[in-house]
């Protein structure tokens, strides 16, 4: 029996043991998620994306007043349509738009928003403002699609442990070097970890510990051979940005249904200088992203994948003295992939309606997007369940 089969056998399995009623509800829910066998890549532009430079309402002549240096002027601009217009350093996403691949979803944001990038990730991570939770809402869905443990079922390519992945039942995989991903050990016990295996005992906390070290020494294993055995001849940009990874995770059959990667170290905190920086790393994003898309039409996979893209909060509106902009709030996220509706959902900000901080009110709670991924895409029929609350879902996908 292979590693999938195994996968749904105790996918199963576990569904056959829940409750009658909303838990027997959410067990249907996440056999037929399992039978559709769909795949959510989450996207992290961490520092603070400028929304309002990424897609630009060039329309709207209070945008050029309140940066009359930085505004992206309109023969510049990857133009959408007669109100928007793409950053020029945006030429993947100008395609998959032109390709009905790109969902543009405004306004969002939450009430009484942090200025902190640690407060306002910690936020987007948990999907649960100011409550301190300490599981992440892609943990708390991996419980949900899966309520009993599975190996390599939660994925994040990063040097460290998102928060956002964090799960009561789950053990994320978490590497960054693929070729080097494995439990690192001085000499004398490495034999030790090799051979490690999950003994009849009593001992409930021993035998979790054991269970740990064999799909720790497994999922080594698995990514390692699916790296060596990756190869393609797409064009990733620059800054691949960790989806190759994911791309030769996918080819190679992994059973990893949640990917979550991004950028590191707040890379879009651009307080000063602006403009050339932020345009470089919105060409890596969207370049990478295409690229990403493309391998997997290559793979066969596209219609499987699509990708949530997000950053932690937007800029304030005004340009700086430094010709950067400020930690803001409200901006727009993105889905991107074969079975998106592409086009805008959710109101745009009032650029003539802004708080006393000279900052966008939000118009579309940040959940609400979530909850499309959870719903709309994942068909889980459960994201009250793992967002502990309703937020109606954005029709992004049919």
């Amino acid at each position: 029996m292979n590693v999938d089969q195994k996968r749904r056998r105790i996918l199963k399995a576990s569904a056959g043991l829940m409750v009658p009623g909303v838990f027997g509800t959410i067990a249907r829910a996440a056999a037929a998620a399992e039978a559709e066998d769909r795949i959510l890549v989450v996207f992290e532009m961490s520092g603070g994306n400028d929304g309002l430079n990424t897609v630009v309402p060039y329309a709207d002549d209070r945008y050029y007043r309140l940066r009359p240096n930085i505004g992206i002027r309109p023969d510049k601009l990857r133009k959408l349509d007669e109100r928007f217009g793409l950053n020029p350093g945006m030429a993947g996403f100008e395609r998959l738009w032109k390709d009905g691949q790109l969902a543009i979803v405004h306004g969002c944001g939450y009430d009484n928003p942090s200025f902190s990038h640690f407060t306002s990730m910690a936020y987007l991570h948990t999907a649960a403002p100011n409550s301190g939770d300490d599981y992440g809402w892609v943990g708390r869905l991996a419980d949900t699609m899966s309520p009993a443990p599975v190996p390599n079922y939660l994925l994040n390519i990063d040097a460290t442990q998102s928060l956002a992945v964090r799960s009561r039942i789950h053990t994320p995989v978490v590497f960054d070097e693929p070729e080097r991903f494995m439990r690192s050990a001085v000499h004398p016990t490495r034999a030790l970890l090799d051979d490690v295996s999950v003994a009849s005992t009593d001992n409930p906390s021993r035998r979790f510990l054991e269970q740990v070290a064999v799909s720790a020494r497994e999922s080594s294993l698995a990514v390692r051979e699916a790296w060596s055995n990756y190869k393609t001849n797409q064009d990733y940009g620059i800054a691949p940005l960790g989806l190759p990874k994911v791309a030769a995770c996918i080819a190679a059959g992994l059973p990893t249904r949640l990917y979550y990667v991004g950028y590191r170290n707040n890379a879009f905190d651009t307080h000063v200088q602006q403009a050339d920086l932020h345009q470089r790393l919105l060409t890596y994003t969207s370049d990478a992203i295409s690229g990403f898309l493309r391998d997997m039409e290559r793979l066969g996979q596209a219609d499987r994948v699509s990708l949530l893209i997000f950053s932690e909060f937007g800029r304030r509106v005004p340009e700086n003295t430094s010709l950067g902009t400020d930690h803001g709030t409200a901006n727009v996220m993105f889905f991107a992939g074969k079975q998106v509706k592409g086009g805008h959902y959710g109101t745009p900000s009032d650029l003539g309606a802004l708080d006393a901080g000279d900052n966008l009110v939000h118009t579309t709670d940040f959940r609400s997007v979530y909850a499309s991924a959870i719903d709309g895409w994942l068909k889980l029929g459960a994201a009250d369940k793992v967002l502990k609350g309703r937020f109606a879902p954005v029709p992004a996908f049919g």
